[in-house]
């Protein structure tokens, strides 16, 4: 992306990406990580945008809880998560006195700290911006996909997992983007397939092929199958680094390939 949206604290960011799901629980925030992880694996800048306003969790996947947000000129300063500052992240996670605390708010307070997000913190450059965003298709979706429209974002990717029911509800996530003129980038089919941390041998514990179909009968590229990685889910629930254990695990080749295909629709949207 570049300039034309006029000055503002996203100037600076190339390119934007939205990651959607039509239902909870697909594993969507762990998708925003790795792939925010997977391009700075490639020698890209990246910041993450959460603005899953009630579950924020992508604070603690990368062990950066409890830190504090500062302002500066331009607004709030994101959280750096690596140490050579090539991950910043933004969360309402950052904001709550508690981590325990809920987000008890009515769709126009949601609404203004989205705007609030969008125009008030102070990225500087970027190559991407990966916005993690609540599941389903509520004003909270439309009031990020409005205030992100001037940016001109790259698209979104759907986030699903095989199983039926939840390839059901992420079709009603691709309608939502054909209405709002979002444009879809792939779908990725998550949680596909257990490998084994002794063997390495894969299972399809929830059946497989799912997310294939849905972008076949949608008309959209199919990015790629993530598969369940204890050792990595090990990593999250016991607070090791999983920006260190992350290149090490069985999902990071068929994120690094999603990363690259999301890399290859980027080059006609340079500025």
């Amino acid at each position: 992306m570049g300039t034309a949206a006029g000055p503002g604290n996203l100037a600076g960011v190339r390119h934007i990406l939205l990651v959607l799901s039509g239902k909870g629980g697909v594993g969507k925030s762990t998708i925003s990580a790795e792939l925010a992880l997977a391009l700075r694996h490639a020698g890209k800048k990246v910041g993450i945008l959460d603005v899953d306003l009630c579950g924020p969790s992508i604070p603690r996947m990368l062990r950066a809880q409890g830190r504090a947000v500062h302002q500066c000129d331009g607004g709030w300063v994101p959280v750096f998560v690596d140490q050579e500052q090539s991950i910043s992240l933004m969360s309402v996670g950052f904001l709550l006195e508690n981590p325990d605390e809920a987000v008890v708010w009515r769709g126009p307070k949601k609404n203004a700290l989205i705007k609030q997000f969008v125009s008030d913190v102070a990225w500087g450059q970027l190559d991407y911006l990966v916005v993690d965003t609540p599941p389903g298709t509520s004003d909270e979706h439309m009031a990020t996909v409005d205030a992100l429209r001037p940016y001109s974002p790259l698209g979104a990717l759907v986030v699903t997992t095989p199983q039926a029911v939840s390839v059901g509800d992420v079709r009603r996530e691709l309608t939502f983007c054909r209405k709002t003129g979002l444009q879809v980038l792939g779908v990725v089919e998550n949680m596909s397939g257990f490998v084994c941390p002794h063997c390495a041998e894969c299972t399809n514990v929830f059946s497989r092929g799912g997310g294939e179909e849905l972008a076949t009968l949608a008309g959209v590229p199919f990015l790629g199958s993530v598969p369940l990685d204890p050792e990595l889910c090990g990593s999250l629930e016991e607070g090791r680094d999983f920006i260190r254990d992350f290149p090490k695990s069985s999902a990071f080749p068929a994120l690094f390939s999603i990363a690259q295909k999301v890399l290859s629709q980027a080059p006609a949207r340079l500025s």
